[in-house]
This record gives structure tokens, C-alpha cells and sequence, in this order.
């Protein structure tokens, strides 16, 4: 593969780069970047590649016909952050591509509002779907979000006021670094106004509604046909399914997805399948996983055939389906090693099932059997839930 040079450009452009990015752009073959990024640089010898779209199909292809070549890649701001520095190195391995950073707009979006970075929580949403950033709305919490264009700010500063958290101070930056920066407050539910493509938001959320990224979030969270682990059996079962970040889940015969959904929010790296035989409950399920801030990959049909071409997980849950022939034994060897097995059961048909895996596999077998208080004509009595069995095992 021929050198390839990565170098993070701002909106202040040529001005703003260090001699070494410069020696690099000016001593490149093949020069690479958006049309307003190669727009920032000095004509010189290099031959300009504007991006195609859509670019990750793209760039393999591109790079192959550009092999042997001096490589110039230019990126915003700093390319490793959130940024095709990333891509590339995956591509080609950290030996073939040399990175020159330039100041994030993360670091300038605090340097501006005086946030300290390790403090801040950063949501990217240049190619993901604006629901990211629900499940980082909490009190007292300070966001950047990277935007993905000018209608961006409006769309989060609506999210925010919807949740309950209109009062939030709401910082929309735009351009920064350049000539034209300009930097404007007002609280998320008085936000107006043209904004330039190039932004960032600060966010400094105000007391509001608390849906917290523990287990265990109240039922009326989701929207339910009835299908739901209940708030209590959900906290017990998730303890089992120990989310890691970066780990996948199976969530078989996800319902209305409430462990899939808790898993993901667990960390923005996690990730989960819900594999959902019914289409309006598969519906049901991805509105649940956007209302509550995370994307949720769901599979619609029949446990385990649907199993199939599905990449191994780290962990499995069978909430649904657990006595259909072959769910126990396909799940089990899908599991990586030192994967989690989850089944929860309520019918004497599971519980059987349940206890004859046990006996063979061993593991944990616990029943929850929950009560909660409800009105017995003018006072207070307990009312029990239907108990539920947690069998839980690690490969």
C-alpha cells in the first residue's frame, strides 16, 4: 500500500495548520477529502479527490485505484475522533497510515464554554438517528452533540424540551475556529434561528425527568401489548446477563424489547438483537428502543431458525419460545466462551424444561416471586405476581 498521511484540518483551514500538516498536503499525489475541505487548501500538484457518496462503499475501491500513490487524506478536525482516521487504520492497519491531529471540535466547544472534556458526555450525530441522545439526558448532565447539519440543533433542542428538560442552557457553536465562528445561548425551548452546517451543541441539562441507565426502568416506559419483564424480574435478570460494553446480545422472543433496550443502554457500545416472531410487536418494539435512546437490531421470525445467520453473541436471553424443539441447544452453542444463558419461565411446561437443563448443565436457578401493594376496598393489601424462574449459566 502506498504512504498514506491523514491530516485534521478546521474551519480556520491553511492558517491554522502546523508546518508538518502542511509539508504533508503540499507533498502529496493524490489529495482527498469533502469538496469543502479540499476547498480550505491551496491549489498545488496533487490531483483533488472529492468524496463519493455514500463513502464507505466507496473508499476500498478508491484507495486500490490510487495504490502506489502519495496519499493525502484531509479530515476534520482531529481524524481519530469520530473521524475517517478511524476508518482508514481499520482498514489498512495503524502501520499504513500516519495520523496529524488538529484540535477536535469537541476541544474547542469546550475551550469556548469553559467545560472541563473529561467531564462531558459526547453524542455523535453525523450518520446515527437523533434518539441517541435520550438516554444522556439526565440532571445536571453536560452534553456535545456533533451535529449533522443545519437542522440539526432545532430537532435536539425539540427532543430536549419534549423530555421535560426545555430549561436546559442550549449552546449552539458554529464555524469554529474560523473567521466567522459564532457562538449563541438560549434555553432548549426558546431555540431559533438559520444555523450553519459546521456546528456543535453544549447542552447543560436541567433537572427533569429522571430515566435512569440501571435495570430496572418502570413498566410504563414501554409501550406493551402485555409481552413485558415485568420492572423487578427485569433488574434480576439483566444482574444474570452482566452487560459488557462492546458485548452483543440475543434478546429471543424480544416482546415489547425492554432487555434488549436496558442492555444497550447499559453502555453506547453495547449492542442487541431482538428476534421477534410477530411484526406488530417487532414495531412495537423498535419504537420502544428509539423513545428510550438506543437502536435495537430486530429480526423478525421464528426462534431458532431465525438464529441462523446471526453473528455469535455474548450473551443470549430467552424470555419467549424456550420449549420450542432445539432453542436451548442452539443458543447454547451460538454462545462464545464465557457467554451468558439466560431462560425465564413462567408456565409448569418451561419451569420443567428449566429444571431438566439444569440437572445436566448446572448453573443458577433462582424463583422471583414478587407482590405489590394494591388497594383491598378501603385499605391496602399485597397482590402477587405471577413467580417467575431465572435459570442462568456461563460457557
Amino acid at each position: 500500500m502506498s504512504d498514506l498521511t491523514v491530516v485534521g484540518i478546521g474551519a480556520d483551514g491553511w492558517d491554522g495548520l502546523a508546518p508538518i500538516a502542511r509539508a504533508e498536503i503540499a507533498e502529496a499525489e493524490v489529495l482527498m477529502g469533502s469538496a469543502r475541505q479540499l476547498a480550505l487548501v491551496p491549489d498545488g500538484k496533487a490531483e483533488q479527490v472529492a468524496w463519493p457518496s455514500p463513502l464507505s462503499e466507496s473508499l476500498p475501491g478508491l484507495l486500490q485505484a490510487h495504490r502506489g500513490r502519495r496519499i493525502c487524506v484531509l479530515a476534520s478536525g482531529d481524524p481519530t475522533f469520530h473521524g475517517i482516521g478511524t476508518t482508514l487504520t481499520r482498514l489498512l492497519g495503524a502501520d499504513a497510515v500516519k495520523v496529524i491531529p488538529h484540535p477536535s471540535s469537541v476541544s474547542l466547544a469546550c475551550a469556548r464554554l469553559g467545560w472541563p472534556q473529561d467531564q462531558v458526555q459526547v453524542i455523535s450525530l453525523v450518520g446515527h438517528p437523533l434518539e441517541l441522545v435520550h438516554s444522556h439526558i439526565q440532571p445536571g448532565r453536560r452534553l456535545v452533540v456533533l451535529s449533522w447539519g443545519a437542522h440539526t440543533p432545532a430537532e435536539v433542542a425539540e427532543a430536549l424540551t419534549d423530555r421535560g428538560y426545555g430549561g436546559s442552557r442550549f449552546t449552539v457553536l458554529e464555524q469554529l475556529g474560523s473567521s466567522d465562528e459564532r457562538v449563541r445561548t438560549t434555553k432548549a425551548a426558546e431555540w431559533a434561528g438559520e444555523v450553519d452546517a459546521l456546528n456543535v451543541i453544549g447542552i447543560e441539562c436541567e433537572n427533569g425527568p429522571v430515566l435512569s441507565t440501571a435495570p430496572g426502568l418502570p413498566d410504563s416506559a414501554y409501550e406493551s401489548d402485555g409481552q413485558l419483564t415485568k420492572r423487578e424480574v427485569r433488574a434480576v435478570t439483566l444482574s444474570r446477563l452482566a452487560p459488557v460494553p462492546g458485548q452483543l446480545l440475543w434478546d429471543v422472543g424480544g416482546g415489547a424489547g425492554s432487555i434488549a433496550i436496558e442492555w444497550s443502554r447499559h453502555h453506547p457500545s453495547c449492542r442487541a438483537v431482538a428476534i421477534e416472531r410477530d411484526p406488530e410487536r417487532a414495531e412495537r418494539l423498535e419504537r420502544n428502543a428509539a423513545t428510550l435512546g438506543v437502536v435495537v437490531r430486530t429480526v423478525v421470525g421464528k426462534a431458532p431458525e431465525a438464529l441462523a445467520e446471526l453473528e455469535s453473541p455474548d450473551a443470549v436471553f430467552v424470555g419467549g419460545g424456550a420449549t420450542a424443539p432445539g432453542m436451548i441447544e442452539t443458543c447454547w452453542e451460538a454462545l462464545k466462551p464465557g457467554g451468558r444463558l439466560v431462560v425465564n419461565g413462567v408456565t409448569l411446561e418451561t419451569e420443567a424444561l428449566i429444571a431438566r437443563w439444569y440437572a445436566e448443565l448446572g448453573g443458577d436457578l433462582v424463583r422471583l416471586d414478587v407482590q405489590r401493594a394494591s388497594p383491598v376496598g378501603g385499605m391496602t393489601g399485597w397482590r402477587p405476581a405471577m413467580p417467575v424462574t431465572i435459570w442462568s449459566l456461563t460457557k
